[in-house]
């Protein structure tokens, strides 16, 4: 059982690794984390500028010290991944504590399967699950027992998905989940969707509306804390009932 001060919901200055952090949900719980005390680094593949915005955001609030470091990285490569671990120890002279995995791509088109290219499902499988896979590999060499890993799951990309949810069970001592957000209001959303398609997604939610980033990472903060120690290995629904 954690002890009230454990269970204070504090991240001070623990290092956290926010992968794909530059925009969308994984933006919201870098500076959420952030909020909660938690050192952050930034991760991004191709968005530069916007990675160097949530950092400069979280560095604008501290008291003269960087809490936020941008490190561009691409996550289905194996030694980027450990070039990341090892840029987050360096810039915070400390281990990783934290490993959230929100990096991900979707088919914009949104093939059917006799509709959708090699190419394409190559590419999902090399970000969602195998920079997936990676990230916990390494994540598991490093990170203690207690460190908390948590690897965002959409219905966009299930399949590749539903890989992780079957690895969130296999992290000895270390905490492991998988989100399944449901349809979230970000970019990626929106990306190749019709209007049609997007009402039809709010009227198919029980709350009559979609998923907004801030719904998602107070839920990643509170199970990175202490107070959320005894929550492990679950697929956690953080969907508004969504079906």
């Amino acid at each position: 059982m954690a002890s009230a001060s454990r269970a204070s919901g504090s991240l001070q200055d623990r290092v956290a690794i926010v992968t794909g952090s530059s925009r969308g949900i994984g933006r919201e719980i870098a500076l959420h984390l952030a909020s909660l005390g938690a050192r952050v680094v930034v991760n991004y593949t191709s968005n530069l500028a916007q990675a160097e915005l949530v950092a400069a955001q979280i560095n604008s609030s501290s008291d003269g010290s960087p809490r936020a470091i941008v490190v561009g990285a691409d996550v289905s490569d194996p030694s980027s991944v450990k070039s990341l671990f090892d840029e987050a120890e360096k810039a915070f002279n400390s281990p990783v504590h934290i490993m959230v995995n929100s990096a991900a791509v979707i088919d914009t088109k949104y093939s059917s399967i006799p509709d959708l290219s090699l190419q394409d499902f190559d590419h999902i499988f090399s970000v969602n699950a195998r920079g997936a896979f990676l990230c916990c590999k390494e994540a598991a060499k490093r990170l203690k027992g207690g460190g908390g890993l948590w690897r965002q799951n959409h219905n966009d990309y299930v399949v590749s998905g539903g890989v992780i949810e079957i690895w969130a069970w296999g992290l000895r001592s270390i905490q492991g989940f998988c989100g399944d957000n449901g349809p979230i209001a970000t970019d990626m959303f929106f990306a190749g969707k019709t209007d049609d398609q997007v009402k039809k997604a709010i009227d198919e939610s029980p709350l009559c509306r979609l998923g907004q980033t801030a719904d998602v990472a107070p839920v990643v903060g509170f199970l990175a804390t202490d107070a959320g120690e005894w929550v492990n290995g679950q697929v956690i629904r953080v969907n508004g009932g969504y079906v």
